[in-house]
């Protein structure tokens, strides 16, 4: 028994199936950032508060994400340039289940709104179906290009008395074309919620370990680390990108 799997058996499991009350497609995310190491304190700290999700015999599957843009990494400086309104598109597997949805996450007026439909496969070339979805979503023609995959593992947990989930990735790879950035010792824990609710046991855990909220999406992270500066303007995210690199360099 690993370490994580030691600290996550006190906790009462949950099935897919049951978390169905909580899927949250329309939410308020708030995200969290800190080091690996610091799960065990964190973890069981919040037993008596959270279920945690069992797919398979595992309570930390692994999920794979192969992510689209266009040329112009439109997605990505829309993030940049705080544009209320904007978007992600992905593939992604949920690697026990052998199960793929394509994706459309589209942020409008700091809500997340989810869409997703079964796929076959990652296809690098939308096929005309998948098209026409990512299309219909968006409300534009998009010359859309995969621009990096993604794999992590991945705790979620739900709450017992709100209507909320927490998830906690961690074993953070980005890749493409061969160049891959590792953040193995990088915990990126996300809040979703109905309406931000600052009373939430993990938002006041938080509070107490004095970790602040911060805002960067693991495309925009991947991105910056796979492309840099000669593709991409970051300026607005170098203050975070640092942040995330020393808590990941420092927990080695």
């Amino acid at each position: 028994m690993n370490e994580i799997t030691a600290l996550l058996a006190p906790f009462e499991p949950i099935s897919l199936e049951e978390m169905d009350r909580v899927k949250l497609m329309n939410r308020m995310d708030t995200k969290f950032a800190f080091r690996r190491s610091e799960l065990s304190t964190i973890l069981p700290m919040l037993v008596e508060h959270y279920r945690v999700l069992t797919i398979e015999g595992t309570q930390t599957p692994h999920y794979e994400s192969l992510y689209f843009d266009d040329e112009r990494f439109s997605f990505f400086k829309d993030h940049h340039n705080s544009k209320g309104n904007r978007f992600k598109v992905r593939i992604r597997k949920y690697v026990e289940s052998n199960l793929f949805f394509l994706e459309v996450k589209h942020k409008m007026k700091g809500r997340t709104d989810k869409r997703r439909i079964a796929t076959n496969q990652f296809n690098e070339v939308l096929p005309e179906s998948d098209l026409a979805f990512v299309q219909n979503e968006l409300q534009s023609n998009r010359n859309l290009v995969p621009t990096m995959w993604n794999s992590f593992q991945r705790i979620t947990l739900v709450s017992k008395t709100e209507n909320e989930r927490l998830t906690l990735d961690f074993n953070i790879l980005f890749e493409k074309d061969g160049i891959k950035k590792s953040f193995k010792q990088l915990v990126i824990a996300e809040l979703k919620q109905e309406d931000l609710n600052r009373n939430s046991a993990f938002y006041q855990l938080m509070k107490e370990q004095q970790i602040r909220p911060y805002r960067l999406s693991k495309y925009c992270l991947g991105s910056v680390e796979i492309y840099g500066e000669e593709k991409l303007k970051f300026n607005r995210f170098k203050k975070k990108l640092l942040y995330l690199k020393k808590i990941n360099h420092d927990a080695i």
